[in-house]
């Protein structure tokens, strides 16, 4: 099961494969971050794709 690297929470596999990056580290989860913080990362990897 993928785990967020900042705090060791578990995440759901859609969530991991949503906000992992290119090597499949997930910086923050919904426990660390601010759901905004995600929105942006989410709204900034849709435009580099």
């Amino acid at each position: 099961m993928p785990k967020c690297d900042h705090c060791g929470a578990h995440v759901s596999e859609r969530f991991a494969r949503v906000f992992a990056d290119e090597r499949g580290e997930i910086h923050a989860c919904v426990s660390c971050s601010a759901n905004a913080g995600i929105a942006e990362a989410a709204r900034e990897r849709a435009r580099g794709a």
